[in-house]
């Protein structure tokens, strides 16, 4: 039977129409591809990848679109291409495989399957010649020697199974000496020189810098704070920050943030909006405050789409990479003349050797001009001409977690820099987010153009969403926000929750396609695992809602820190968002209601400002939601009433008091 030619044409994944003109027969994964697969008798191609990759596009230049490859590849095999940010289960069960077979893993990601999707070889990106070679010699291995690939499948699948237990039972308790030790242990891998953890290829650690500044606010300790700082100035000097427009690159190539590379995802940014505004909020730190503001202006210039945000830019511009960002000294001079362009180059760093290929310079600030008037005009003339470049495509697919991501920075930015306008953007965000991706009461992962693709929603969609929306209720004080969390919780509680390890997580519903291994990693990555952001949604609504929700939330919030503090203990470097979360548990956590009949009231804002991260702030009269329940004004004075998990002060009237009862400076 002849293979069914390319269907891609019809997806609501970009990255999967980016491949619909390939030769090869692409199809995406479904049950009428599987079976294809085993009607055919034939192994499955597998490539995964995503739409701002680079190297995903050198693959599909090089190999994907060339006769040759197609022709071998349509003729001996089933060829599935997934978007791994619209199904990252399926990207979760197969990087597993390719990590253990090769020790590594990257997009994009090349697997060959049996038919009824067992990986028997996996790798990542192949030049084309290689990939020529291994295609053949795939083929021919499956046609002579199928026992020994059955027997390597099995194999693979019993290793994943395995790694698919998890962490083993029990652990240490939730306090603070276990963050104290995590948080040294952080510290220990710092690059004190050059800001941030690790060696190069450096990545953006979001979540370890809330993290630690929730560790500085509870110990008041210099020694977080300071290592927060040294990272947060580096990458806001270096170049993965785009110093005309705002926002963050992906990742460094190199150890000193100079070299990105290039794509700039919803999810960085986000998260990164949500620290540096956490920064500005605790510091007023000028630098923090700047990154903040232009990162919101990022998200809502260059990445939304109607009130919704999308995913990603791409590395590329006309298959160039970088070459929308990058300058030369003489092109600095032709666009601003010969004072300007020099100053311009001293400013960002722009040589003659060039930082990045063919002589040209990615964008630098090592230090704020002493002429703050001069570098806005420069920069604006700048970006003006930039914005005359072929600029990097855009990946328009929106994802419900990544959004709930940028509702709750937008949200806390707001109050950090006193911009109500950023509040707007996220309320926005979630009502259509909300009214789109639920469907017939149960929430899916994605759309496109307003058109909700079939991928259902995994844990972290859900528990980030919900941890949006209750962000949104406390600075709004909008019911409907705080009860349609409540129903994402529950769902998550209904669908994900392992019914035979309390405390413990799918990735995906029980009631999803059943794949060879059902995921569940709680490490957090670029973004944090769908644990600890369920962590984070029950340990916050457990302290806002009344009755037995409540105390379920309760249970099952200290249940799933319990059952992942291994983590904190032995690998706090990728338990960051875990951390952030422990830090706010072992607080209380705080929660603070003001008593009010005035919704600018002074100390609701002072209370807002100076709440530490992870504290639950209302504000509202007696009994307009349940912190307030009985709590009412002080005589004439609006009252402020800080408790620590279920044991609450007297209520205080002034923001001098109120800054003693939190522990912080006023």
């Amino acid at each position: 039977m002849s293979p069914a030619a390319n269907t891609l044409a019809t997806a609501t994944s970009p990255y999967l129409r980016q491949h619909a003109d390939n030769p090869v027969h692409w199809r995406q994964w479904s049950a009428e591809a599987l079976d294809e697969a085993v009607r055919r008798d034939v192994p499955i191609l597998l490539s995964i990848g995503y739409a701002a990759c680079h190297w995903c596009h050198v693959m599909a230049h090089e190999s994907f679109e060339d006769a040759e490859v197609a022709a071998a590849a349509n003729a001996d095999f089933v060829c599935i291409k997934v978007d791994r940010e619209e199904r990252p289960d399926l990207d979760a069960v197969y990087m597993n495989a390719t990590v253990a077979m090769t020790g590594q893993g990257g997009w994009p990601m090349t697997c060959f399957l049996t038919p009824d999707g067992r990986p028997f070889f996996c790798g990542t990106y192949y030049p084309r010649p290689q990939f020529l070679q291994l295609l053949t010699a795939v083929a021919h291995t499956w046609r002579t020697q199928r026992d020994d690939v059955e027997q390597a499948s099995d194999q693979v699948a019993g290793e994943l199974r395995r790694m698919a237990a998890g962490l083993p039972g029990g652990g240490p308790e939730i306090e603070p000496a276990l963050c104290d030790h995590a948080v040294a242990a952080i510290l220990g891998d710092e690059d004190t020189e050059r800001g941030g953890f690790g060696r190069a290829p450096k990545f953006p650690p979001s979540a370890l810098l809330e993290a630690l500044l929730r560790t500085h606010e509870r110990t008041r300790s210099p020694v977080p704070l300071a290592a927060v700082e040294r990272t947060g100035v580096a990458m806001a000097r270096g170049g993965i920050y785009d110093q005309l427009a705002g926002g963050f690159a992906r990742y460094s190539v190199d150890a000193d943030w100079v070299v990105p590379h290039f794509e700039k995802m919803l999810y960085d940014n986000a998260l990164l909006l949500r620290a540096y505004a956490h920064w500005a909020r605790r510091t007023g730190d000028p630098l923090a405050r700047r990154v903040a503001a232009e990162t919101a202006s990022f998200l809502i210039n260059d990445l939304a789409d109607g009130h919704m945000f999308t995913s990603s830019l791409d590395a590329d511009a006309a298959g160039s990479e970088g070459s929308t960002y990058v300058w030369t000294p003489a092109q600095l001079r032709e666009v601003l003349g010969e004072d300007d362009g020099a100053w311009a180059a001293r400013v960002f760093a722009v040589t003659e050797r060039g930082t990045f290929e063919h002589g040209s310079s990615v964008l630098q600030l090592p230090a704020d001009p002493d002429d703050p008037q001069r570098f806005e005009r420069v920069r604006g003339a700048l970006l003006a001409e930039r914005s005359t470049r072929v600029q990097p495509p855009r990946d328009d697919k929106v994802v419900t977690a990544w959004n709930g991501l940028a509702i709750t920075a937008l949200a806390e930015a707001s109050v950090a820099l006193d911009d109500p306008g950023l509040l707007e953007a996220a309320v926005r965000c979630a009502t259509v987010i909300v009214d789109l991706h639920f469907v017939d009461g149960r929430l899916r992962r994605a759309s496109l153009g307003g058109v909700v693709g079939d991928s259902a929603a995994i844990l972290e969609d859900h528990a980030a969403l919900a941890t949006g929306l209750l962000t949104l209720h406390q600075l709004t004080g909008d019911g409907s926000w705080l009860a349609t969390a409540a129903e994402l919780v529950g769902l998550a509680q209904g669908h994900f929750a392992d019914p035979d390890r309390p405390g413990r997580w799918f990735d995906s519903a029980d009631d999803a396609e059943q794949l060879m291994v059902r995921p569940s990693d709680p490490l957090d990555g670029a973004t944090p695992s769908g644990a600890s952001l369920i962590a984070e949604a029950l340990l916050t609504i457990g302290h806002m809602i009344d009755g037995d929700w409540a105390g379920r939330y309760g249970e099952d919030a200290a249940e799933t820190l319990l059952a992942h503090s291994p983590l904190l203990a032995k690998a706090p470097r990728s338990a960051g968002h875990w951390l952030a979360v422990a830090e706010a548990a072992v607080r209380g956590p705080l929660q603070v209601a003001v008593a009010t009949a005035d919704a600018s009231s002074p100390l609701l804002a002072a209370a807002r400002r100076m709440a530490p991260g992870g504290t639950i702030v209302v504000g509202g009269p007696v009994d307009s939601s349940p912190l307030l329940a009985g709590r009412d004004r002080v005589g004439a004075a609006d009252a402020a009433y800080v408790c620590r998990g279920r044991v609450c002060d007297l209520p205080v009237t002034s923001a001098k008091d109120l800054a003693n009862a939190l522990g912080v400076s006023g």
